[in-house]
């Protein structure tokens, strides 16, 4: 009978330590700050993310995008923040919340054709003009799977910026 109050503390103590009897929020799950080897290809992932000269939100920023889905190569990793490059080839960090691992890409150059197989001999499905943003998959011997709101078909991977290797 002794050892209920002991139990008692134990339990409230662990109950204190991860929030739920205080009411605080729990902390985000490590992985969704999962370090990879970089370089390597991101998104950005909302409707305004803002890139700064450093990894810090008392660092100026330098660029706001307004445009959810443009690729971005990750160079280096910095506790929650991502030192980025974007298409146009302007270089600087994002904090990681901002990101996400979904592969986008940007078509470069002309207007490119998008085939309805990973061959340049098959029917053109679509053609996309520079600047279009898509979802990639699929990316394999100079193709990608390329998905812009729906129309789809596959891409020469030089022919978007997040198609190749980072």
């Amino acid at each position: 009978m002794r050892s209920r109050p002991i139990i008692t503390v134990v339990m409230s103590a662990t109950l204190v330590a991860t929030g739920l009897l205080t009411g605080l929020p729990h902390p985000a799950p490590l992985a969704a700050q999962t370090v990879r080897e970089t370089p390597y290809w991101a998104s950005i992932a909302q409707p305004v993310a803002r890139m700064r000269k450093g990894p810090s939100t008392r660092v100026p920023a330098i660029w706001d995008y307004r445009r959810e889905d443009l690729p971005v190569k990750v160079l280096e990793i910095y506790q929650s923040w991502r030192k980025v490059q974007d298409p146009d080839g302007t270089v600087g960090w994002m904090a990681v919340r901002l990101l996400s691992a979904q592969r986008t890409g940007y078509v470069t150059g002309g207007i490119r054709a998008m085939h309805a197989e990973p061959d340049a001999s098959s029917p053109i499905a679509w053609r996309a003009e520079p600047g279009v943003v898509g979802r990639l998959s699929d990316c394999a011997r100079g193709w990608c799977y390329f998905d812009v709101k729906g129309r789809r078909g596959y891409i020469r991977s030089d022919h978007v910026w997040g198609g190749g290797e980072p």
